[in-house]
């Protein structure tokens, strides 16, 4: 069980009661998907992912993005057991869709950096390890299911 601070607590709730969901989600998603190419194999149907500038004009890429930053606020909600919260994804991810568990990782770097871009100074030291560990969490709640 992971130990929150209520300053940790408060800046989680802070920065998700703030994010525009939609710009940062397809933003992490295209960066992710851009720097880390392979990832692009569980995206199949999205369409034409050929080059950046596809990715980052793709309406389901843009569309998954979202759902994926929406699909946090259920950490956000359930910060004292996010394990638990995300049982069934994690049996979706592992079992239905084989997702290589490192690109939970990756992915939570890409939505740092976006976030990070997007709070300029106010994502401070403090601010990000908060960020950080809470995606730690969420990336360690999607992987529970793998062998």
């Amino acid at each position: 069980m992971v130990e929150w601070t209520d300053f940790e607590r408060a800046t989680i709730q802070d920065i998700f009661s703030k994010l525009n969901y939609e710009a940062t989600g397809r933003n992490a998603l295209c960066r992710c998907l851009v720097v880390y190419p392979w990832t692009q194999r569980y995206f199949a149907k999205f369409g034409n992912l050929y080059n950046a500038a596809a990715i980052m004009g793709n309406p389901n890429v843009a569309t998954h993005g979202t759902t994926i930053l929406h699909g946090l606020d259920k950490a956000v909600k359930n910060m004292d057991n996010i394990k638990g919260a995300y049982a069934e994804l994690s049996v979706l991810h592992s079992e239905k869709l084989h997702v290589d568990p490192d690109n939970f990782r990756l992915l939570s770097d890409c939505i740092t950096i976006v976030v990070a871009a997007t709070m300029g100074a106010n994502f401070t030291p403090d601010v990000q390890a908060a960020f950080q560990k809470f995606l730690a969490v969420v990336t360690a709640a999607l992987r529970k299911q793998y062998h």
